[in-house]
């Protein structure tokens, strides 16, 4: 059974129907980012979208748990109707650890398989959610292995009452999200140094998981200029 990231993107002032939705359906655990809708016009008619203030909500679900919940989102919530908002998935690869795994599924049925992949996936994006304030400790553990930089989002966690005494956090606070394009070949090692240095026994509190990347531009130029640098300092010794 393959586990889900699910983002929810909708205006700011219907976020808080999704997630009530989303509670009566098992995914009560998720994190709130919020944004500006930027995309073209013809795009956002499309989507039935508008350009103003959106939420996104980005939750975990398995393949079982997303289809009980998917009629709901049409016939409960009208997600087919204009200007409603959009859900999509993504597969996730890995999770960092079984006590992440638990929180994320919080209470969702699962049954372990192998370590999902797609062919030819030569990078993979590093999702690390960190208490407010922490992002340098999360950075820090990453490019101890082997990371060349990320993006921190800011937003606000939602979830179960009980679950600050499950992780020691507490989801209803300020949260950042830091994002990591990293190699395929180094992602256990940036995860693992995460889990290690700023994961939910440190201040920063971090679960992290990872998901596949299928398409990228840009990152070739940068990680040929970090090697260049790295042989011209080997050159000088």
């Amino acid at each position: 059974m393959e586990i889900y990231a699910m983002m929810t993107i909708c205006n700011r002032k219907n976020m808080q129907d999704f997630v009530d939705f989303y509670n009566e359906n098992n995914v009560s655990t998720g994190n709130i980012s919020f944004g500006v809708g930027t995309a073209s016009s013809d795009v956002l008619n499309y989507l039935g979208l508008e350009e103003d203030e959106k939420s996104v909500f980005t939750a975990f679900v398995t393949s079982a748990t997303w289809h009980k919940i998917k009629s709901g989102l049409i016939t409960d919530m009208r997600i087919d109707v204009p200007g409603t908002g959009i859900v999509f998935l993504m597969p996730i690869s890995s999770v960092g650890g079984k006590k992440t795994l638990g929180f994320l599924l919080d209470g969702q049925e699962y049954e372990r398989g192998d370590e999902s992949k797609l062919k030819d996936t030569k990078h993979e994006l590093i999702v690390a959610i960190a208490n407010y304030g922490y992002n340098t400790m999360v950075m820090r553990a990453a490019e101890s292995a082997g990371a060349v930089g990320g993006t921190v989002l800011h937003g606000k966690g939602v979830g179960l009452k009980g679950a600050q005494q499950f992780l020691g956090v507490s989801l209803v606070s300020e949260k950042e999200v830091v994002l990591i394009v990293a190699k395929t070949e180094k992602k256990n090692a940036i995860m693992q140094a995460i889990m290690e240095n700023a994961g939910t026994d440190s201040k920063a509190g971090a679960i992290v998981f990872s998901l596949p990347v299928t398409a990228t531009a840009g990152l070739r130029h940068v990680e040929d200029e970090i090697a260049k640098v790295s042989d011209q300092s080997i050159d000088v010794k």
